[in-house]
């Protein structure tokens, strides 16, 4: 009869073949490509969106409400991916992903918002945007560079534009704190998770060996 002591010593070498030691980081660097993928992919569809939405048709009632939604979903992405990170197995790839996502859907909403200002009361800011215009000024308010070549003139476009510089302040400060705590919890549940069970070929196989001749 074989030696139990042996039988496990060689189930052990047959895993740690079966799993070679680059596995697990081939494996982390999928996981950052793909991640990296997504957020590409997410944000290039919120840009075009953007500029193939039927904007042209809203009037102030309409810009009043993109705004006022868009706030709304803004916020339920954002909450969808906390709770997402927290059960995701890679937190940290999935907290880039959810920051993506927020933050574009942010500045392709207020962009939005400048653009319909400006068609439904012309003359709110310093020239005619267009939504390359109305994008450009979002990305240079939200980045607080404020080049001077676009400002808002009107009441209405001033207090969307002081809008954003609130709602920027929140996401970098407040935001970028939630996720934090969200990839800490996520990281801790990993900790906490109990290991894996064994796979039942390998207790049977395992099995066949100690009782074996």
């Amino acid at each position: 009869m074989s030696d139990p002591m042996a039988a496990r010593t060689e189930h052990s070498r047959t895993g740690q073949d079966a799993h070679p030691p680059g596995r697990g980081h081939h494996a982390g660097r999928r996981a950052a490509g793909l991640a990296a993928l997504r957020s590409l992919f997410t944000v290039t569809a919120l840009v075009t969106a953007y500029y193939l939405l039927p904007l042209d048709d809203l009037h102030t009632t309409g810009a009043l409400t993109l705004l006022v939604g868009g706030l709304l979903a803004v916020l339920l992405v954002f909450s969808w991916q906390v709770w997402a990170i927290v059960r995701s197995p890679h937190p940290r790839l999935r907290a880039v992903e959810a920051l993506s996502a927020t933050l574009g859907l942010f500045l392709v909403l207020f962009a939005g918002a400048y653009y319909l200002l400006e068609r439904s009361y012309p003359g709110s800011f310093t020239e005619p945007l267009t939504r390359t215009d109305a994008l450009y000024f979002t990305l240079t308010t939200f980045t607080t560079v404020g080049y001077g070549d676009i400002t808002a003139r009107s009441q209405a476009g001033r207090v969307v534009t002081m809008l954003q510089m609130a709602g920027g302040l929140l996401l970098v400060g407040g935001a970028a704190r939630i996720l934090a705590g969200a990839v800490e919890a996520g990281l801790r549940r990993q900790h906490h998770e109990p290991p894996a069970e064994p796979d039942a070929d390998d207790d049977t196989a395992t099995l066949d060996r100690e009782d074996g001749p």
